[in-house]
């Protein structure tokens, strides 16, 4: 159950005008973004970073966001239009997700011969954020913050597991709240290059850093295995697409289960016995009872109608055409059109099945089911298809979702001011823990064998 901490209603949220001043907004970032295109900064050696243009995006709107307030009215993106965003961004990501399904039915029975990597992978997400991140937070005089930040990623089913069993006003909801706004904020851009740091490495599978990537995030796998990819062959790069999605299906499904039964439990227990020999005097940025999430910070922001709805999907996927064509040279052509109107179709009928089975199980597992169904090697049409929706390259439809996420950030900073560095720090450190500890423990499983 997700844990309400506020509601606002906002009726003109998603007025036709506000949308359309938004997807413009997008677009530019988007435009400004592929023009950059993807940029290798090399270390020495093997070592480099790439930097893609789904993260030049989440640059360019959050710091066209930030200098809201000192531009003229009608270039400014104002609080209102950064809630809209954070309410698009869910939407906008079942495109991504939907293209990864029809790349992982395809790849089905490779990603089955995996076997234990991808269950025991599983592990490494859930218990490397605190291996990481707890022994980090002690010494750095966080007290029981620590627990709430370094649990999990800190995602929403997060939220809700210490909302309902220590509150928000609590340390540990302090704590949680810096992870989830840590990862909103900083999240995608700090794995990106993280991953794709290790990744120039040479020392991992590339199948193994894939399944790293489900971290239980859309926009972070998206990031992720988007740096990874960009430094393989292009049919590895679809393999590590497929595999990213896959383990991130699985870290969606369980991962809230796992967490409440198996991480939560363990990182209190391991508190216990840490703090007394390495914490230090407290430092902790614990907020004030009044300062407790807000609806822009969790998942309480508007829902687009199913008018919105179409609107954002396919206004999404035509900013990924253009990505598409310009830095990935597929014209937008019949068969690229009907390629996107193929994800659009799936996309659609998860979405409605959603709905239907009362919002129990999130939407991008049907998605994703629909998606696999497709695609799966003896399904009728299954080549034609996997043909068609081969034309669309999976970074460029992650691109315009990362968009969204840059354009919503500005609202958030007020609350990292209040947060402190220190917990930052451990935050960042926990995402980096739970894409090492995956891939440590997928690349035992794989490395032998692919």
């Amino acid at each position: 159950m997700i844990v309400k901490t506020g509601t606002v209603h906002i009726p003109s949220m998603f007025s036709g005008s506000r949308l359309m001043k938004l997807f413009l907004f997008a677009a530019l970032c988007v435009l400004g973004a592929e023009l950059i295109g993807t940029v290798a900064i090399p270390l020495g050696g093997k070592l480099q970073i790439v930097l893609m243009p789904l993260l030049w995006a989440l640059l360019i709107g959050a710091i066209w966001g930030i200098a809201g307030p000192r531009l003229p009215g009608p270039l400014r993106v104002d609080s209102h239009m950064q809630v809209m965003a954070s309410a698009v961004l869910q939407p906008a990501l079942l495109i991504f997700i939907a293209k990864l399904g029809l790349l992982v039915g395809g790849n089905l029975p490779t990603i089955l011969q995996s076997g234990w990597a991808l269950v025991f992978q599983e592990f490494g997400h859930f218990f490397g954020t605190m291996i990481f991140g707890l022994p980090l937070a002690l010494v750095l005089g966080i007290k029981r913050e620590a627990i709430g930040a370094t649990f999990s990623v800190g995602r929403e089913p997060s939220l809700a597991i210490i909302g309902g069993k220590y509150g928000m006003d609590s340390p540990e909801g302090h704590g949680v709240l810096a992870e989830y706004i840590t990862g909103t904020v900083f999240g995608a851009a700090f794995i990106a290059i993280f991953a794709g740091l290790i990744a120039s490495l040479g020392v991992f599978n590339p199948l193994a850093l894939a399944m790293g990537a489900g971290v239980g995030s859309g926009s972070m796998m998206a990031a992720a295995s988007g740096a990874i990819a960009a430094q393989e062959t292009p049919e590895v790069a679809k393999q590590v697409a497929a595999f990213a999605a896959a383990a991130n299906l699985v870290t969606v499904t369980i991962g809230t289960y796992f967490t409440l039964f198996l991480s939560l439990p363990f990182t209190v227990w391991l508190y216990g016995k840490l703090e007394p020999l390495i914490g230090r005097k407290s430092h902790t940025a614990s907020l004030p009872s009044e300062h407790q999430p807000t609806a822009e910070t969790t998942e309480n922001v508007p829902s687009p109608s199913a008018v919105h709805l179409v609107s954002i999907w396919i206004v999404s996927g035509l900013m990924a055409l253009f990505g598409n064509w310009y830095n990935y040279k597929t014209l937008p052509n019949g068969e690229a059109l009907a390629g996107l109107a193929i994800i659009m179709v799936v996309v659609a009928a998860g979405y409605v099945v959603y709905r239907l089975a009362a919002n129990v199980l999130p939407a991008v597992l049907f998605v994703s089911l629909f998606a696999m169904a497709l695609t799966f090697p003896g399904v009728p049409y299954a080549d034609l298809v996997t043909s068609l929706t081969g034309k669309i390259n999976f970074l460029s439809l992650a691109t315009p979702v990362i968009t969204y996420a840059g354009l919503s950030i500005a609202k958030d900073v007020p609350v990292f001011r209040r947060l402190g560095w220190r917990i930052i720090v451990v935050s960042l450190v926990a995402n980096a823990g739970t894409f090492m500890g995956a891939t440590l423990i997928a690349q035992f499983f794989v490395h032998p064998h692919m």
